[in-house]
């Protein structure tokens, strides 16, 4: 059995979607559906099973001897989120007991970082310590859990990969709202008036833009390759601006008119304005996938938006 939390969200509804093209439809999605609209990530997918986040934890030990690997993509990855009770509760708390019963089990675990814990990338976005330095509430919760896990080296014994997630793109983020991706707002934008609304200064922002599949395709890496072990980044290496991302939607919607917005004061010093991943330790760990170009990543994510509004059919 493989254990997917977060396996009605974003990334997690893609692991899922490959895991099923892999022929595995012996999955144990674990989520919450709060937000009720995320089930439409679920209905094309092949899984054996559904259960609340809240009552994982009561059936683990049960199930725990037909767990083969977890794949913990459930957070709150909502960066604006200023409950940091709730933030620590959700990204922290959960994943140390989590990772704890994996480890007591046995279970091979596969999470989710993210490269907010390099802060403004000052330091550079190496997977040290010394690189990192969180910008916010959600940033922290995960840059906690990654220093909890590295204490931890010598007295594992089974797979334990961690993989900070850069600027990811792509199906299935209908439901993220105003933590979805640039493209997803820029598509909705346009749909609506085809007026694209860019924050003033959009060329100085240099972001790593991923898309999901290229993020699965490292995930399916490591599920591969159960002897690798540690921290790895998952982004292309490459930067390129939110202003490269409005040209690319000029050039394919040529009605579209594109204009500069004030940035918002909400998000001042807490806003990453450059990421850009160092990919040596990930090649060093066999990866020799091709990453998607931004045009065609942002080119595909659109195709399926036009004909599916963003959700596998």
């Amino acid at each position: 059995m493989i254990v997917v939390t977060g396996g009605a969200g974003f990334i997690g509804s893609n692991i899922v979607k490959a895991l099923n093209e892999k022929g595995r439809n012996d999955i144990l999605i674990v989520d919450n559906l709060k937000n009720s609209a995320k089930h439409l990530n679920l209905n094309r997918l092949d899984f054996a099973d559904y259960i609340d986040k809240t009552s994982f934890f009561d059936i683990f030990d049960e199930i725990a001897s037909e767990i083969e690997i977890v794949f913990h993509q459930g957070a709150c990855s909502d960066t604006m989120e200023s409950d940091g009770k709730y933030m620590m509760e959700n990204n922290y708390d959960y994943s140390c007991a989590l990772f704890n019963n994996c480890v007591q089990q046995g279970i091979r675990f596969i999470y989710a970082s993210s490269a907010s814990v390099y802060g403004n990338g000052d330091d550079g976005f190496i997977e040290k310590s010394e690189c990192e330095y969180p910008l916010n509430v959600y940033a922290f919760s995960k840059y906690l859990f990654d220093s909890y896990v590295r204490k931890f080296p010598q007295v594992v014994k089974t797979q334990v990969v961690g993989l900070r997630y850069f600027n990811v793109f792509g199906p299935q983020e209908n439901h993220k709202g105003r933590m979805a991706s640039v493209i997803r707002h820029f598509f909705n934008q346009y749909r609506e008036n085809k007026h694209i609304k860019v924050f003033e200064g959009s060329t100085e922002f240099k972001r790593d833009f991923i898309h999901v599949d290229d993020v699965v395709n490292v995930n399916m890496h490591f599920m591969e390759n159960s002897f690798l072990n540690g921290i790895y980044n998952c982004g292309t290496g490459e930067y390129r601006t939110f202003a490269d991302i409005a040209d690319v939607f000029k050039k394919r919607y040529t009605d579209a008119l594109v204009s500069e917005i004030p940035f918002p004061e909400s998000l001042v010093g807490k806003y990453q304005k450059y990421t850009q991943a160092d990919v040596d330790k990930l090649r060093s760990a066999g990866y020799e996938g091709e990453f998607m170009s931004l045009e065609d990543g942002v080119n595909a994510y659109l195709d399926v938006l036009e004909k599916t509004d963003g959700y596998i059919k």
